[in-house]
């Protein structure tokens, strides 16, 4: 592993130069992988490992809106598209890339197909940190491995046909082969992975759900709402309100943050920003910090696990679902977002 610093904190990580593609190849040559699930990141990871050179297979169930989304992407039913349970027992390595609702309601049948030496491999540490809820409790003679890419599938595809690659942590919760853990680097780097850090389940997945609740989801589009509505309650027009909240951050200065961080974006912006900025930002810290930590809390308790555990299991959440995003997709902004996204010219 090579040694980075990051602020002053040194810290362990795992680049492509040290453990390079053919290492990989090398690594899982005799494996047979098998994605089960092909909704958020099956696609992006099961793609990613196929143009690696890797042995990869899909489980999905057919006659499904997945299946056929799997063989508009090139998985060829009978050669590297299956049944859910002839994946299973073909594949060596299963990637469990099912929703964390839909894993609880698969484990009885993945279970039954975890022979000894197999690997048992997750991008989310979910079900098994809370596997006194979830049920899933894995066989002791397999591997059980995580690799969880810090973005959507679609990011991950996205990044690796640019060339590129999107950061991911790693976990070993079991080893009963004595090569879990080589594994897992290996298929860090399979699914396209720029660099990769270490962590352990629990912290995977205590991250992660704060982490959805509060910047990357939860808490930006309560502050994008927020500024939006003062803004219109103050006489801005949809169109300018939209762009000083969303449009100029996404598609402007979010660019410059990533990169070069955010001292950069600073620097590239007009004094007046900038001065604004530094006087502003500590506020909205203070402000902020006792709802992250009210956050944090109830990750901690398992209360955020319970709630989607109880939620996402009832048959008919996705109808409930569709509603509440209904009310994001109807709401003004962001119906003037789609409006604003449509007059973007075209580059020529």
């Amino acid at each position: 592993m090579a040694k980075i610093n990051f602020g002053g904190v040194e810290e362990d990580v795992v680049t492509r130069e040290e453990f390079p593609l053919e290492k990989a190849r090398e690594v899982l040559k005799d494996e047979v992988i098998a994605v089960i699930g092909y909704g958020v990141q099956g696609p992006g990871q099961g793609l990613n490992m196929k143009d690696n050179g890797f042995n990869v297979i899909v489980g999905q169930r057919k006659n499904s809106k997945t299946w056929d989304k799997a063989q508009a992407d090139g998985w060829v039913p009978g050669k590297d598209l299956f049944e859910i349970e002839e994946a299973l027992q073909k594949g060596t390595i299963i990637c469990y890339l099912l929703s964390d609702a839909a894993q609880i309601a698969m484990w009885p049948t993945v279970k039954k197909h975890l022979t000894a030496g197999k690997t048992l491999y997750f991008s989310h540490g979910f079900g098994i940190t809370y596997k006194e809820r979830t049920g899933i409790i894995p066989p002791a003679d397999v591997d059980v491995i995580l690799v969880a890419p810090k973005g959507s599938g679609t990011s991950l595809r996205r990044l690796f046909v640019e060339g590129k690659g999107l950061n991911s942590s790693f976990a070993v919760f079991q080893d009963a082969t004595g090569k879990a853990r080589e594994k897992c680097i290996a298929m860090g780097i399979g699914v396209g992975s720029g660099y990769l850090f270490q962590t352990d389940f629990y912290k995977e997945v205590t991250s992660d759900l704060t982490g959805e609740r509060g910047t990357l989801m939860g808490a930006i589009q309560g502050i994008f709402a927020a500024q939006y509505e003062v803004l219109r309650a103050n006489g801005h027009s949809p169109s300018e309100a939209f762009n000083e909240t969303v449009e100029e951050l996404t598609q402007s200065l979010m660019p410059l943050v990533a990169e070069n961080g955010m001292d950069w974006m600073y620097a590239n912006c007009s004094t007046t920003a900038q001065r604004g900025a530094l006087d502003w930002w500590k506020p909205f810290r203070d402000a902020s910090k006792p709802v992250f930590e009210k956050l944090y809390a109830s990750v901690k308790a398992g209360d955020q696990a319970q709630r989607s555990i109880d939620s996402n299991s009832q048959d008919d959440y996705r109808v409930k679902l569709e509603v509440e995003l209904k009310e994001l997709r109807d709401s003004e902004m962001w119906q003037a977002g789609a409006a604003v996204r449509s007059l973007r010219p075209e580059r020529s």
